[in-house]
């Protein structure tokens, strides 16, 4: 069978699948579209502004708006935020005190923020005195519910941290109803944790979003919500109380988000989150392709055909660092950008293992365009996400696959 047959056979069993998706966007969609309408936005919404930036009526607008869409009480929206990593830290150190407790319920952190939370001498949450205690997942790579129980119980922790999605591990990315669960368990015997879910790459993934049990969510903007137009930034939504403790933390105590200016154009943060429930379609029908021809080859995937995806990533287990190389490869030389660079794993700042990383995007590492990346480490998994048009994400997977025939 030659490629464009094993494709065309592969999109013949993903037709259901990729129905339910475009549902999940024209849902998604008209609740965009309302939150846009609602808060009357306008071309003045776009325009820049310089120093400190009182009174910057796109900004503040621009967190009422996510507000909106999310279903949160209040938000911050900010393109001073540098990346996902950036707006946990901000979260984290904003929700907690010197010798409070922060419980992982869902595994080991994020590579990115190992340092962040057990460094020693860099300003992380231990050089504060903060603890930090991991609830390992079950065998199945899903949350653990008695013994995050336990450890609730026994620990009683100032905020207890949920990551929806996988990370650098072979594990399902979370549902809104198993992150509800976790919060309605830290939330037993009266306890009143703040509950902070660490949300990239699950936005528009379902038809609802973390806020509607948590206290706050975190995400990138070029990730989903930035809609692959949006040129950098972060978020954070979630309930008035958890925002308020936060905002300090990301310009100082006294000022919150009195101040922060940004003499850019605000046009691609909101062109971005309109076209993000559609670009987030895309990304994910290119994820179930590659899922289901790489399954079909032999390959272990993530999520298998007909497996919820509440994250945009398909993860490729090759067992073999070359096969992972090349891979990776491929999906660079079918990039828009740089397609003639040569991806070589390096020591990526705050990764534990050299990382190697297929990204030719417009917007530099925005993993909602299509992009692909591993630690080099056994058992060497791809992590394949984004994509801007399922067309592209298509092409990419047979560039993917003739690299792999003809070796």
């Amino acid at each position: 069978m030659n490629t464009a047959e094993l494709i065309d056979r592969s999109l013949k069993k993903l037709e259901g699948s990729f129905r339910g998706i475009d549902d999940i966007a024209l849902f998604n969609q008209k609740k965009v579209l309302d939150a846009f309408i609602e808060n009357r936005i306008a071309l003045r919404h776009f325009s820049p502004t310089t120093g400190y930036g009182y009174d910057d009526t796109a900004r503040d607008t621009l967190n009422k708006l996510f507000a909106c869409v999310f279903g949160a009480e209040d938000a911050i929206v900010s393109p001073m935020i540098a990346s996902g990593t950036h707006a946990l830290t901000v979260a984290m150190f904003g929700l907690l005190r010197p010798h409070q407790t922060l419980l992982f319920a869902t595994g080991t952190p994020y590579d990115t923020l190992n340092d962040v939370i057990f460094g020693e001498g860099i300003g992380s949450l231990k050089d504060f005195g903060i603890d930090c205690v991991t609830v390992p997942l079950d065998c199945s790579g899903a949350p653990d519910y008695t013994a995050i129980a336990r450890a609730c119980d026994k620990l009683d922790p100032s905020v207890v941290m949920i990551q929806r999605s996988r990370g650098y591990e072979m594990r399902p990315a979370l549902s809104v109803a198993q992150i509800e669960e976790i919060s309605g368990i830290a939330r037993r015997n009266g306890k009143t944790p703040f509950v902070l879910v660490d949300n990239c790459y699950g936005e528009f993934t379902d038809t609802t979003e973390p806020t509607v049990c948590a206290d706050a969510v975190v995400g990138s903007l070029i990730k989903n919500p930035g809609g692959g137009i949006a040129p950098t930034g972060g978020y954070i939504c979630g309930t008035k109380k958890a925002i308020a403790a936060i905002e300090g933390r990301l310009t100082s105590p006294s000022i919150g988000r009195e101040v922060g200016s940004y003499a850019g154009d605000y046009r691609p943060f909101y062109q971005g989150l309109f076209l993000a429930p559609h670009t987030v379609a895309q990304s994910i029908k290119t994820a179930m392709l590659f899922s289901e021809v790489f399954s079909s080859l032999g390959y272990e995937t993530m999520p298998k055909t007909g497996e919820s995806y509440n994250d945009i990533i398909c993860s490729v287990k090759f067992g073999d660092k070359d096969k992972l190389i090349s891979f990776c490869r491929a999906v660079q030389s079918v990039s828009p950008i740089d397609s003639f660079a040569l991806p070589e794993p390096w020591d990526m700042p705050g990764y534990n293992d050299q990382v190697i990383m297929a990204a030719g995007a417009f917007v530099q590492g925005a993993s909602i365009e299509l992009s692909c990346d591993a630690p080099i480490r056994p058992p060497f998994i791809a992590y394949l996400q984004g994509g801007l048009t399922f067309e592209h994400g298509r092409l990419a997977l047979e560039k993917c696959l003739n690299e792999i025939f003809n070796k």
